[in-house]
């Protein structure tokens, strides 16, 4: 899952960016990508996340805090598993992005490209490990 740490996040508007630590484009991160109990993020806590493209660029989804950011900052507690609510939602969002990214490939006998294929299995890997 990539990594990354919150560049600014504003609990009133109900969302913010990550700056990724492989140096690619910051991350939109909405208020519904927050694990449950979690309503802000303090700039420079250590998170971890799946992305999907949208039309509007990269999105965080399932975002997981590691670390609170450097001394003096506000402390984020650590992420719990998801409820069966968020997963439910999580997994409706994610059968609507397999229909419109993967499947189609799919039915014409090919794969999808490998960029949306590493994303798509991130996220898989990700709602897998709240499922067990």
């Amino acid at each position: 899952m990539p990594s990354g740490r919150v560049k600014w996040f504003d609990a009133e508007k109900g969302f913010g960016f990550v700056s990724r630590d492989d140096g690619g484009k910051d991350v939109f991160v909405h208020r519904d990508a927050l694990p449950e109990g979690v309503e802000e993020l303090a700039k420079g806590t250590k998170v971890e996340y799946s992305i999907i493209d949208t039309r509007r660029g990269v999105q965080a989804m399932g975002l997981h805090v590691l670390a609170a950011p450097a001394a003096g900052a506000a402390a984020v507690p650590e992420t719990p598993k998801r409820s069966p609510e968020e997963l439910n939602s999580l997994l409706q969002d994610l059968i609507g992005v397999l229909e419109q990214q993967v499947m189609p490939p799919l039915s014409r006998g090919r794969r999808p490209d490998r960029k949306t294929g590493a994303k798509i299995a991130e996220l898989l890997r990700a709602v897998a490990t709240d499922l067990e």
